[in-house]
């Protein structure tokens, strides 16, 4: 949903600036539509239409080289209603419309996302108990009770796992420094985390978290937890016997248990209380925890109207670095695109199973920006391609030749098929190894 609507979004920022130009646009579509298309309907001089191959949207404007490759059009005395007709500079706005779109929803978007919510974070400082680290940042050389004062340069005042993983895999952090007993202790990092942190295997996986117990905010209608009486507020301090200091340790102590019977030992005001839960066939009680700001609190950083848009140019400026830098280390050979890169399926991925309206905004202004940087690209068929042969236009006062232009768009337009197809094909091959 969110990316038809940018891909179609991005056409609009084509289509209007063409209309506004009285150039002639001949179709308007969401996906492509080689041989047949699964709906369309035509209104004055453009169709609009729906494709079978969902690998972006189109614009087809008269006079144009472009992927429809319609060179009989070309060959035809040149008409004043044509994109090749017009000034160097209309062709220009023209070409740009779509990521001049996607980079205005972009930060638009992020901005009205810190006008609604702000932005909140955990005080670093607030959390006492130090991190908790699991098997990858134990390995990274994190100790239980560490607290992280720097990611490399980056000093570490906000609580954010995410922090570390972008100072390492994008702007190669070497060190962590941590207050370790009373002590700073400088952690050097080795180059392998660059991929492994990046990589998508371990995408969704946490380094470390606050260090806080399970306590139980929410409680399933007609569920095991619910039925055996344990109560909201109840802080699980136990199962079968095994202390559990952290809340990660409830799962896997789950799914180690062959019974479905399990012990459970609650705090419950003050008071231990053993609670026997008889599980469900998934394995699971039914209980939701508080997570970190219930122990730790949080603050919001609150921002009228013209900040928050200000902000969210910002905040985009940084997130579009970080892709550059991305794409930097690619080309190092300190990230392997096999690991990083990603189709639809990696989108799709970003959204929770369980509708977020904030969520959903703030990936929708992410995937703009994406849209914007790689549409911006000076690959021929891509917009930058165009925008790249009209600046020479321009300088030089040479128009490259049709023919000329309609062999750059074929090698481009392969290209960027390849491109999706490898990007999507990993995908596919995530999917078939259960990643």
């Amino acid at each position: 949903m969110s990316l038809s609507l940018l891909i179609i979004l991005h056409e609009f920022g084509h289509f209007l600036p063409a209309k506004w130009f009285g150039t002639r646009v001949e179709k308007f579509y969401l996906f492509f539509d080689p041989w047949f298309s699964l709906f369309k309907f035509k209104k004055g001089e453009t169709e609009y239409g729906i494709g079978w191959l969902p690998l972006g949207g189109y614009v087809k404007i008269a006079g144009m080289v472009d992927e429809s490759m319609d060179m009989d059009q070309m060959a035809q005395p040149e008409q004043p209603w044509e994109f090749r007709s017009k000034p160097a500079w209309q062709r220009l706005i023209i070409m740009c419309g779509g990521v001049i779109v996607n980079f205005i929803l972009g930060f638009f978007i992020w901005g009205m996302l810190l006008f609604a919510y702000g932005s909140e974070y955990i005080p670093s400082e607030n959390v006492t108990t130090g991190i908790y680290a699991d098997s990858l940042g134990l390995e990274l050389g994190l100790r239980n009770g560490d607290h992280i004062l720097k990611v490399g340069d980056y000093k570490f005042d906000k609580f954010n796992e995410g922090t570390l993983r972008r100072e390492i895999a994008i702007n190669n952090a070497s060190t962590i420094l941590v207050r370790r007993n009373g002590q700073e202790v400088s952690i050097p990092v080795d180059k392998r985390f660059v991929n492994i942190l990046a990589g998508n295997k371990y995408k969704n996986y946490d380094v470390f978290h606050a260090d806080f117990p399970w306590k139980i905010a929410q409680i399933g209608e007609d569920s095991p937890a619910e039925k055996a009486g344990l109560k909201v507020d109840d802080t699980i301090i136990a199962l079968n016997g095994t202390p559990t200091k952290h809340w990660t340790d409830i799962p896997k102590i789950v799914n180690k248990n062959t019974s479905p019977n399990i012990d459970v030992l609650v705090n419950r005001g003050g008071q231990q209380m053993d609670v026997q839960v008889v599980m469900d066939d998934a394995k699971k009680m039914g209980v939701g925890r508080y997570d970190a700001r219930e122990f730790f609190g949080s603050k919001t950083e609150t921002y009228s109207f013209f900040e928050a848009m200000g902000k969210g140019v910002s905040n985009g400026l940084d997130f579009l670095s970080t892709q550059i830098k991305a794409f930097a280390q690619m080309g190092k050979g300190n990230l392997n695109p096999n690991e990083t890169m990603g189709g639809f399926a990696s989108f799709a991925k970003l959204f929770p199973q369980t509708w977020n309206w904030q969520i959903f905004w703030r990936n929708t202004a992410l995937i703009s920006l994406i849209l914007a940087f790689m549409n911006i690209l000076p690959i021929p068929a891509l917009d930058g391609g165009h925008v790249m042969f009209l600046l020479y236009e321009m300088v030089t006062g040479r128009k490259p030749s049709d023919t000329f232009l309609q062999y750059a768009t074929v090698i481009g337009f392969v290209l960027v098929l390849f491109l999706l197809l490898y990007a999507n094909g990993l995908d596919v091959l995530r999917w078939w190894r259960g990643e």
